[in-house]
């Protein structure tokens, strides 16, 4: 029988407190590979257990991501009275007190589905901002036929490349964080496998694509990336460093790259398979089937596998696809953090530079959205007759010039830059500690922790007055501080009165995050305590 893990349990906890405390809809932000389908079962049957009554959907946009998490529920409690409303399962249940929906399926039947009490949205951050969509109408007529649902996201990237972050914004679907779970920690606790890097020869120059919406223009990028000699290159490097690795996903930049890819993976003695977002259903089934027993290496994939696709295994990701979305390039490192035996680590190779272009995966800043109206389109000037024209035009519109595609470059200085922040920590003394007031609009009261060190001085923050996550790590750091029998304080100001009975560090382990230098870990007299 599965147990659920602390940081499981402080997720579902803290859905309980938000509703306590709040009106508004939250989410719940959980890495991949860290049991989000478990978490979503054991809340589904705790709240029907509570209120008997209850009526829950579950939406999603892929069908393995609906079975997947019906099973889930299903493996729990074998009794749960569930369904499924999926075209593409070949099920129609509109009756079933958990209905796990397809929303390409259901997004004009909310009529027929008729009351739910609450709506589980899974991979939340898929869901347009824009007003006219299937996700949007689904969810507007269920309001109106039930005005108190509520709706809970779930995802592992809270935001999008049109609109940034989910809960902030003009017309934001979600109110707030109802809890976060970094990836870090999750790696840290041995609940994920680490990733790390590697340099590559090989790195597409982009420079020329144009734009739209945020991303790259799918045509001009593969223009750019789809070039024999370049393919060629990425996959001699892949073979090197991939010789000791058993499990290969190489993500392209469009259909035919994706089978060159596949074809030139093939030329040198492995096996290499292709799939599409149109690839035929029994034939991607028995392909990914392959590819998890062992019998297939390598798959090269073109805009799917980046959700709801789980091969612990995998154990090389090799990027192809340059992206400016945050998000999709957080789920395509995800791939490679499922724990699997004999697997200590996941090895991604970036040709696209999209490590250097977003960070770490745990330090990714995703931009807010641009404001409307704000810049430029791309242009691009014709040598023949100094026509402006749109980027994305392939001959001129004067003089019908046949603008030659973005040029690819091979450069030897590519990116260093890690994957995954190493952790790595340093250890500094502490000469002196002070204890602050901290107040941030918007957001509720914290302490700031002021360490000094020599000339140099570190900073913490601890949120007592906040959810989820933060509260927990609060309590954490209190108790590892405070003599037995102290309580953890609920407000700053209740902090502030007995800090001068707290055990004070002799010295404090800091780690570079990028940005800003966090403390992770203090010493005492007795030992080291985990701040």
């Amino acid at each position: 029988m599965l147990t659920l893990r602390v940081y499981q349990r402080d997720a579902i906890d803290a859905l309980y407190r938000y509703f306590e405390q709040n009106t508004g809809n939250p989410l719940v932000i959980l890495p991949t590979a860290s049991g989000k389908s478990f978490v979503m079962a054991t809340f589904i049957k705790e709240a029907i257990q509570l209120y008997p009554d209850t009526r829950i959907l579950v939406v999603t946009h892929v069908r393995e991501l609906i079975s997947q998490n019906f099973a889930e529920l299903i493996n729990l409690w074998p009794e749960a009275p569930a369904g499924i409303y999926s075209a593409g399962m070949n099920q129609r249940d509109t009756d079933a007190q958990v209905l796990f929906c397809g929303i390409q399926s259901v997004h004009k039947r909310a009529y027929d589905i008729q009351r739910a009490d609450l709506v589980l949205v899974d991979e939340a951050h898929l869901i347009p901002r824009k007003s006219d969509t299937m996700y949007q109408r689904f969810l507007e007529d269920l309001k109106r036929i039930n005005p108190y649902m509520k709706i809970i996201g779930l995802t592992a990237t809270p935001y999008r490349l049109d609109s940034g972050l989910l809960h902030e914004g003009k017309d934001a679907l979600f109110d707030d964080i109802a809890f976060e779970m970094p990836v870090r920690d999750l790696v840290e606790q041995g609940f994920l496998c680490p990733l790390i890097s590697k340099l590559t020869d090989t790195q597409l120059d982009v420079t020329g694509v144009g734009s739209r919406g945020g991303e790259f223009i799918p045509g001009q990028l593969e223009a750019a990336v789809d070039l024999d000699p370049v393919t060629q290159a990425a996959v001699n490097e892949i073979l090197a460093f991939g010789q000791d690795r058993r499990s290969w996903l190489i993500f392209c930049s469009g259909v035919s790259h994706a089978s060159h890819v596949r074809d030139a993976v093939q030329e040198r003695g492995i096996s290499c398979a292709c799939i599409f977002g149109d690839t035929p259903k029994e034939e991607r089934d028995q392909i990914i089937a392959a590819f998890k027993r062992g019998e297939i290496r390598a798959l090269s994939a073109m805009n799917v596998l980046t959700t709801g696709f789980n091969a612990p295994q995998v154990d090389l990701i090799a990027m192809l696809r340059p992206t400016k979305s945050t998000g999709l390039y957080v789920q395509i490192a995800g791939r490679g953090m499922r724990l699997a035996p004999n697997k200590s680590d996941c090895l991604v190779l970036d040709f696209a530079g999209n490590v250097a272009r977003h960070g770490p995966i745990d330090r990714v800043q995703p931009k807010k959205a641009p404001a409307e109206g704000g810049g430029g389109a791309p242009i691009k000037v014709c040598p023949n007759c100094n026509t402006i024209n749109p980027a994305a035009e392939k001959f001129c519109i004067q003089c019908n010039y046949a603008f030659p595609p973005p040029e690819i470059k091979l450069d030897p200085t590519a990116t260093t830059q890690e994957i995954l922040t190493t952790g790595k920590p340093e250890w500094v003394p502490v000469h002196e500690i002070s204890y602050h007031f901290h107040e941030k609009p918007g957001k509720p009261l914290s302490m700031r922790v002021e360490y000094q060190s020599g000339l140099l001085q570190y900073r913490e923050w601890v949120c007592f007055e906040h959810d989820g996550f933060a509260r927990k790590r609060a309590e954490r750091w209190w108790t590892r501080r405070a003599s037995l029998g102290m309580p953890v304080p609920d407000t700053v100001e209740q902090a502030m009165e007995q800090i001068h009975a707290l055990k004070v560090p002799s010295s404090i382990a800091v780690r570079n995050s990028g940005q800003w230098v966090e403390v992770v870990d203090a010493k005492f007299d007795r030992g080291a305590i985990r701040g």
